[in-house]
C-alpha cells in the first residue's frame, strides 16, 4: 500500500467504509473521509435508487437550479479513485446490516428522514389529503411517486405548514407552467400543472408570523410570482409580548417586513392568489363524496412553556375553510432500517456524536455511525450536512486509531461484488450514472432546459446499459 499519511501508525491497508445513502450527508461524509490525512480510506456508497444525490435531485424545487450546483462537488467525490457507487441496491434486501458490518471496518448510515409527520386529526386519510413530500417527489420525478395523481381541478389548495417545503409546494402550484417548462421539472408533472385549475393556495401556520420557518428569500419569491396576488390580514401579523422579542432575530425581522408589505398591497385582478393565515390549526378534514372538501380550523394563541417554547394553544373559536386539496408539511420523521437500532420517538438512529447506540440509552455499536437527518433529526439545509458529516467523520477517525486494521481482518474489496452479483445483478455504478446524467443533460439541451429527467427505473437501467434510445 502507498502510505500517504502523516502518521507513522497508519494501517497496513485502507480503512474500508460503507456509506448507506448517496444524498448530501452521505457524500459529504465520503468526501471528508477521502480527504483525511491520517488514514488511507476506501469508500463504497450504497443507494436504493439508480440515481444519486438524494434530496438534491428529489427535493430541491425545479425552479431553484442554483441550489443544485452542489452536485458539482458530489460529481467530483464520485470520481475519486477510492470510491465506488452501488446504486439500485436496497438496504435490507440486497445488502444487510450483517453483510456490511462483516465486510467493512466502519458503516455510516445516511438515509435521511423519509416520511412526513402526521397531523393526527380526523379525515387526514381522505382522498385529496397528501403529505407535501409526495407532491415534491412527484414534480421532481422520484420513481416511487411518478404515478401519483393529484386532483388539480379544485379551485383552492390548502398547505398546512410554513416552512420552506410548504413554500415550495405553494409556489409550484401557482407558478405559470410555461415558466416551469424551462426547468428540470418532471414531464408528467408539467403536463398536469398545465391543466391545473387551482386559483388559490392558502398556507396555514399554527403559530404566529414570528415563528414561521421559511427563509427571507423563499418568502420574498412568493411576492414576485407573475399573475399572483399575495394576501395576509394585518391583524394576523400583530405580535404578542413574547413574540416581540423574536424581532431581534434578523431573519424574523425581515420576514415580518415582507409580510407587512404583502398586507399593505392592494388586491388586483390577478388570476391566482396566495393567502397566508397564522395562529390557526386544522382540527378536522371534512369530506364530500369521500374526498376532502374543507378544513375545520381552530384559532390559536401562543402559550409559553417552562422551557421558553411558544406553543399554539386553541381558544375554542372555529371556522371552516373550503378546499379540495390539502398538503401537510409539518415536519419529517425518519424510518427504521432493517435490523438497525431506531428511536421511534425522535425518528432517528440513536447515536452519541454520530456513534450508533444499541438503543436510545444503550452502548455504542462498534464500527457503526450515523450522519445527516437520521442522526440529528430533520433540521438544517443542505449545507448543514457538511458540518454534521465532518463531526461524524472526526469520531470515526478517532475510533480508527484504536482499530487494528489487519489485511485479513475484513473481507477483500471484491467480496461485496459477489454479494451484489448474486442478489442484485442490476446494480448501478458511477459510470452507469454518468451515462444517464449525460443523456438527461443532452435531452435538456434540445429543449432549452437544464435536463429532462428519466423517472422510471427500468428506463434508467436500459439507458445506463445503452439498451435504450436517447
Amino acid at each position: 500500500m502507498t502510505d500517504n499519511s502523516d502518521s507513522s501508525d497508519s494501517p497496513v491497508r485502507p480503512l474500508r467504509v460503507a456509506v448507506v445513502g448517496s444524498g448530501p450527508a452521505g457524500l459529504f461524509a465520503a468526501d471528508a473521509l477521502l480527504k483525511n490525512k491520517s488514514f488511507e480510506v476506501s469508500v463504497d456508497v450504497f443507494e436504493r435508487w439508480p440515481t444519486p444525490y438524494g434530496l438534491v435531485r428529489e427535493g430541491v424545487a425545479p425552479d431553484h437550479q442554483s441550489i443544485k450546483g452542489v452536485t458539482r462537488v458530489f460529481d467530483r467525490v464520485l470520481r475519486h479513485p477510492r470510491i465506488r457507487l452501488f446504486g439500485n441496491v436496497a438496504f435490507g434486501e440486497h445488502v444487510t446490516r450483517a453483510d456490511l458490518t462483516g465486510l467493512y471496518d466502519q458503516v455510516v448510515y445516511a438515509v435521511g428522514a423519509q416520511t412526513d409527520r402526521r397531523m393526527g386529526i380526523d379525515g387526514e386519510d381522505l382522498h385529496g389529503s397528501w403529505p407535501a413530500t409526495d407532491f415534491v417527489r412527484w414534480y421532481n420525478g422520484q420513481p416511487d411517486c411518478a404515478d401519483l395523481s393529484f386532483d388539480l381541478s379544485v379551485d383552492r389548495a390548502i398547505v398546512v405548514g410554513n416552512g420552506n417545503v410548504a413554500v415550495d409546494v405553494a409556489r409550484i402550484l401557482l407558478t405559470d407552467p410555461e415558466v416551469l417548462a424551462r426547468t428540470d421539472i418532471a414531464d408528467h408533472a408539467l403536463e398536469a400543472l398545465r391543466h391545473s385549475r387551482v386559483r388559490e393556495v392558502v398556507m396555514l401556520g399554527r403559530r404566529g408570523p414570528a415563528q414561521a420557518k421559511f427563509t427571507n428569500v423563499e418568502l420574498k419569491e412568493l411576492g414576485q410570482l407573475e399573475g399572483v396576488d399575495v394576501a395576509v390580514a394585518p391583524e394576523e401579523l400583530e405580535l404578542d409580548f413574547d413574540s416581540s422579542s423574536a424581532v431581534d432575530d434578523r431573519r424574523v425581522a425581515r420576514n415580518l417586513e415582507i409580510l407587512h408589505d404583502y398586507a399593505a398591497r392592494e388586491t388586483t385582478d390577478a388570476p391566482r392568489r396566495l393567502t397566508f393565515r397564522f395562529l390557526v390549526s386544522p382540527v378536522e378534514l371534512l369530506a364530500s363524496d369521500g374526498s376532502v372538501a374543507a378544513v375545520r380550523l381552530e384559532k390559536n394563541r401562543l402559550a409559553q412553556s417552562d422551557d421558553g417554547y411558544l406553543a399554539a394553544e386553541g381558544i375554542g373559536e372555529f371556522e371552516t375553510l373550503e378546499g379540495g386539496l390539502v398538503f401537510r408539511s409539518v415536519g419529517y420523521h425518519g424510518v427504521a432500517l432493517p435490523d438497525v437500532p431506531f428511536d421511534d420517538r425522535r425518528g432517528v438512529i440513536p447515536n452519541r456524536d454520530g456513534r450508533v447506540l444499541t438503543s436510545p440509552d444503550g452502548e455504542p455499536a462498534p464500527g457503526e455511525y450515523a450522519v445527516g437527518w437520521i442522526k440529528r433529526g430533520p433540521s438544517g439545509v443542505i449545507g448543514t450536512n457538511k458540518a454534521c458529516a465532518a463531526e461524524t467523520v472526526a469520531i470515526m477517525l478517532e475510533d480508527a486509531e484504536r482499530l487494528q486494521v489487519d489485511p485479513g481482518g475484513v473481507a477483500g474489496p471484491d467480496s461485496i461484488l459477489q454479494v451484489l452479483t448474486e442478489r442484485c445483478p442490476d446494480y448501478v455504478t458511477a459510470d452507469d450514472w454518468r451515462r444517464l446524467d449525460e443523456l438527461e443533460l443532452a435531452r435538456g439541451q434540445t429543449e432549452d432546459r437544464p435536463r429532462v429527467k428519466v423517472v422510471r427505473v427500468d428506463e434508467m437501467l436500459d439507458l445506463m446499459r445503452k439498451r435504450g434510445e436517447v
